[in-house]
């Protein structure tokens, strides 16, 4: 039965009764006695499963394992980025058997789950993030999207609907796909208009109600009259958006409820197919990629219906673009282009497609951009 983990029984754990006890009642059963009924998957979400964003979009996809007969899923929530995560995945592992395991928080992977994999090599830790490579323990493993294509087509939706000329970006942390994201959205608007900028701020942490306002209203001061975000959970940017008039492009799932006549597009996850796949995949033995990636093409990814301020004008481009982004191997970086700070990113026929592995080192904004790494 699918059920919710209690930070009460995740405290009870951290104690040396706890483990001990854990421990006693372990050495009392069956040898595999606990996974004998079927396999058992634990989700771990940093933030609450209805944030209209990153944990909502993954909580879909833990939704969608549920259905899978002979599948028990464990879910916690609220799960900070620190040793809690740990004590966590353990607890999931000794405690209700989970041999396979989804923490979903990009700040989970080092150095928590590089601690606890080596100590389970039977069990399959699969983080979200592109964090994964050689040399890491084989039990452990990435998945993402090419979701800045996503936010290429949110682009062009901006920049159809800009007046001003000037779009904008709430934005966590200055890590690779974030900074893809940002550069995705403003070349899509480029594609529309060259002379479109992107202003960007960081809040510097993934949730941050007040801080996520606060640059929401500041882009708003400074003449953005489409905004959009990569923060977990995008509510307050697009409520606040909506309310200084702003258009909105969505990220992570669909947050048209939340401003229905504001609201252009989304980039949106595609988790159910993900992780139906991966849990499929372990049922029958198989093995899942260390490195699993994918894109509109493949299902990973979505776009939210077009909104009804999108523009005739606006839905052909974005209808047509999106139709090339579904064959695979689309372009968003390519030449000539610079970043913000006058150096060549690519030279004229260079280009880097969706799957391209370096783009999951990228450190730059592109020109155009408004902002600073740093």
């Amino acid at each position: 039965m699918p059920h919710l983990f209690s930070a009460d029984r995740r405290q009870f754990l951290m104690t040396s009764a706890g483990m001990a006890g854990l421990a006693v009642a372990a050495s009392l059963l069956p040898a595999g006695l606990a996974r004998a009924a079927g396999l058992t998957v634990g989700f771990i979400y940093v933030g609450p499963k209805d944030d209209y964003g990153y944990n909502q979009a993954h909580a879909e996809g833990a939704k969608a394992v549920k259905q899978i007969a002979g599948v028990t899923v464990i879910e916690e929530e609220l799960v900070p980025e620190t040793v809690d995560v740990q004590k966590t995945m353990e607890s999931m592992i000794n405690f209700d058997g989970a041999t396979l395991l989804f923490p979903t928080s990009f700040g989970y992977f080092d150095p928590h789950i590089l601690t606890v994999a080596p100590k389970y090599p039977e069990i399959r830790f699969e983080h979200c993030g592109g964090l994964w490579s050689e040399g890491m323990p084989a039990n452990t493993g990435s998945y993402f999207g090419y979701i800045g294509m996503g936010q290429y087509l949110n682009g062009i939706a901006a920049g159809h609907a800009t007046k001003t000329k000037k779009i904008g970006f709430v934005a966590a942390k200055p890590i690779p796909q974030v900074l893809l994201n940002i550069n995705s959205f403003l070349l899509g608007a480029r594609s529309v208009d060259p002379e479109i900028t992107c202003q960007v701020i960081f809040t510097g942490e993934w949730s941050l109600a007040v801080k996520e306002a606060e640059a929401t209203n500041a882009l708003a001061d400074q003449g953005c009259d489409v905004v959009t975000c990569h923060v977990d959970g995008p509510k307050v940017v697009m409520e606040t958006g909506a309310g200084r008039g702003m258009y909105l492009c969505g990220y992570h799932a669909n947050q048209s409820p939340l401003a229905p006549d504001m609201y252009l597009t989304g980039a949106e996850w595609n988790w159910a197919q993900v992780y139906t796949d991966m849990v499929n995949t372990t049922i029958a033995g198989g093995t899942i990629p260390n490195f699993v990636r994918g894109g509109l093409a493949e299902g990973f990814v979505k776009m939210s219906p077009l909104g009804p301020a999108v523009s005739d004008a606006a839905r052909n481009q974005f209808e047509a673009t999106q139709a090339e982004i579904l064959k695979g191997g689309y372009a968003v970086i390519k030449g000539p282009l610079k970043d913000n700070k006058g150096n060549v990113i690519a030279a004229g026929g260079e280009a880097y497609a969706e799957d391209d592995v370096k783009l999951e080192s990228m450190d730059y904004l592109v020109e155009g951009v408004v902002g600073s790494t740093s």
